[in-house]
């Protein structure tokens, strides 16, 4: 006789995670955006205002490429306001980083570390507000591997970019993500990244390890960036 038929397959758990994460993130009025995983220091770095001596652009924490080596800058208009914001702050008010900046260094091609050259690409295409919009991807680190580290794992990112948005309602909005993820503890404190001002860290309380946990980096970006 005929055993009964089984389908035993299943989503992946990260796949599924990912899958309720845009869903919420669409819930809440954001469209996805997508990007390049090869990116120029320029669009992942000193776009971002990272200086070029920052130790995150170190070989030890990002993958370069040595066939190709290079790509290609952007219009020499954007080029100059971000060289000119790293040397002396440009319009900024700010001082800036106070060296020399290379236009070699920003044309060196990496694995990209993040999501965010993804947003700050987009950003500068879509300059008029409200803007809202959200990334699932992968990035890449050259960490060492183990139980919780790997050189590749997805990173979640959202950006809202509206006049008279303030660091509340940033609050708010990742307070009502976690919400819909099911985790009702949330706590924020000061935090510090190099490219936001202010900025945050946030835990939530998970009942089933009856403990707090890490969960995001958040913050404002800096003048130098959003110039």
């Amino acid at each position: 006789a005929p055993g009964p038929i089984s389908y035993p397959g299943k989503i992946h758990p990260v796949q599924q995670i990912i899958q309720q994460v845009k869903e919420i993130f669409l819930e809440m009025g954001f469209t996805e955006i997508r990007g390049d995983m090869v990116e120029t220091a320029f669009w992942n770095f000193d776009a971002l205002f990272q200086p070029q001596d920052h130790p995150a652009r170190d070989m030890v924490d990002t993958f370069y490429l040595s066939d190709p080596k290079e790509g290609k800058l952007p219009k020499k208009s954007m080029v100059d306001g971000v060289c000119q914001t790293h040397e002396n702050g440009w319009t900024t008010g700010s001082r800036g980083w106070e060296y020399k900046w290379s236009p070699e260094e920003a044309k060196k091609l990496v694995l990209r570390t993040h999501t965010t050259a993804t947003t700050i690409r987009y950003l500068t295409q879509h300059q008029d507000p409200p803007v809202k919009v959200f990334s699932v991807d992968r990035v890449y680190r050259n960490e060492k591997l183990d139980y919780k580290h790997l050189a590749e794992f997805h990173q979640i990112e959202g950006i809202i970019m509206d006049r008279k948005v303030t660091l509340r309602d940033l609050m708010g909005t990742l307070k009502e993500f976690y919400h819909k993820l099911g985790l009702e503890k949330v706590q924020f404190w000061p935090s510090y990244f190099p490219y936001t001002e202010p900025s945050l860290q946030s835990t939530v309380f998970v009942p089933e390890l009856n403990n707090w946990v890490e969960l995001c980096g958040m913050g404002i970006f800096r003048p130098e960036v959003l110039a």
